[in-house]
């Protein structure tokens, strides 16, 4: 009991710590928040608690020794990410691969977004309450991570392109399952109804079931009343305020900005593919929902057109160049030269011509660029990669700012953070 009128303080200022703990944090972000009550004020990411050189690791490998480093960085976004970094090789060697080579990059650059996205949807939707998400995302990723395998023989770091071209060509079958005491025979032959044929069968089965799997998301989401009270005008950012933040990719586009580097400077063969740029309009994290979702179906759409055109075209997926790619290994142990070339390639790799290079991909988070100098040796003199989480860490703080604690939890899950490549 209070004598003499005394009352006690209504709002009490915090300083909290958020993470590094917290899974919504995704285990590596520490902010500092300063909080009003349950209000945030302002908040502070404390980054660097993943952070493993590999900027510097990559300049002391030589070049072809360090495409396993960039699966690495965002390991949701693998492939896309070796992309940025083989297209700043083959600007510097002046080099071109084959177009079916293309083909298969741009249909696994896509396979990756969708994979992302998956993992995104999933999260996000379980940060902020929802667990049905996660298991309906993982359900489907399952399938693309059999793909990433069967055709890199990992599930997560592929290495799969290389300078020049791609590992090797699409595989004409696809593991199957087992009967095991877990699997009945009619339960694996249900599982393995997709998998008779090769794997662009696979993938085509997979497309035409994917946009079903996206409807059955939407109906639990999109006009879901909680979700909407969830995201509905929390972090929302003006589209200049976008530009002047560096947001690129989902969260520039859903400010209501049209900027997409497959259609702004398409690289590969992304100019003779039909697929659209879904936009934003008022900026809150249900607006980078919505261009997420519809990417997905614009990256299966993609996919199909891949498939078709893969079907249609076969021919060599890698240079003929053996002083930068390696010589098929049968020929390896007939021939000597090829030995020779092998052995070179895999102990010293190949000298690229001095200069500087900037190579940027449309990675599933943003712009994903890597900045390459050259003094002619052969490793890298320097190596700088511009991740799109970084520039998205920064807007953090003013998308916090204002809103409850909780909505922290939303925005973190809406600017689709991987801490690998923010640290690097």
């Amino acid at each position: 009991m209070f004598r003499g009128g005394a009352k006690m303080p209504e709002i009490r200022n915090y300083t909290l710590n958020f993470g590094p703990q917290h899974p919504a944090a995704h285990g590596v972000l520490r902010l500092v928040l300063e909080m009003d009550g349950e209000v945030v004020q302002r908040a502070d990411p404390h980054i660097g608690l993943l952070h493993r050189g590999t900027e510097k690791l990559v300049e002391n490998k030589p070049y072809n020794q360090s495409i396993g480093y960039m699966d690495r960085l965002d390991y949701v976004s693998m492939m896309c990410n070796e992309h940025g970094y083989v297209l700043a090789i083959e600007k510097l060697l002046g080099i071109e691969p084959p177009l079916r080579a293309q083909y298969i990059r741009v249909m696994f650059d896509e396979i990756t977004r969708i994979l992302n996205h998956l993992l995104w949807i999933g999260a996000h939707a379980f940060d902020v309450g929802a667990m049905t998400m996660f298991l309906y995302a993982f359900r489907e990723r399952e399938d693309l991570m059999d793909v990433y395998e069967a055709v890199s023989g990992a599930r997560l770091h592929a290495t799969y392109y290389r300078p020049g071209g791609v590992y090797r060509d699409l595989p004409d079958s696809m593991p199957k399952y087992q009967p095991s005491k877990y699997h009945s025979k009619a339960e694996v032959a249900r599982l393995n109804a997709a998998r008779e044929g090769d794997m662009l069968d696979f993938i085509e089965d997979f497309t035409e079931r994917f946009p079903g799997y996206v409807d059955e998301y939407e109906t639990l989401l999109t006009d879901n009343r909680i979700w909407k009270q969830r995201t509905v005008g929390i972090g929302v950012v003006s589209p200049e305020r976008a530009l002047q933040m560096g947001l690129t990719g989902p969260m520039l586009r859903g400010s209501g900005v049209a900027w997409d580097l497959r259609k702004k400077q398409p690289y590969e063969v992304y100019d003779q593919l039909e697929f659209d740029i879904p936009v934003g309009v008022t900026g809150d994290s249900y607006d980078r929902y919505l261009v997420r979702v519809e990417e997905m179906r614009q990256s299966n759409r993609i996919i199909q057109q891949c498939i078709t055109w893969l079907r249609n075209n076969p021919g060599p997926v890698m240079l003929d160049d053996h002083k930068i790619t390696p010589p098929p290994r049968a020929k390896v142990k007939e021939d000597m030269e090829a030995l020779i070339h092998h052995f070179k390639l895999f102990t010293e790799g190949y000298a690229v011509p001095e200069g500087e290079v900037y190579s940027a991909v449309e990675h599933p988070k943003g712009e994903f660029g890597v900045y390459l100098i050259s003094d002619g040796a052969n490793k890298p003199f320097r190596v700088k990669v511009r991740a799109p989480g970084f520039a998205h860490l920064q807007a953090l703080d003013e998308m916090s700012r204002g809103h409850m604690l909780a909505d922290v939890v939303t925005i973190i899950g809406t600017q689709d953070i991987v801490f690998g490549e923010i640290d690097r």
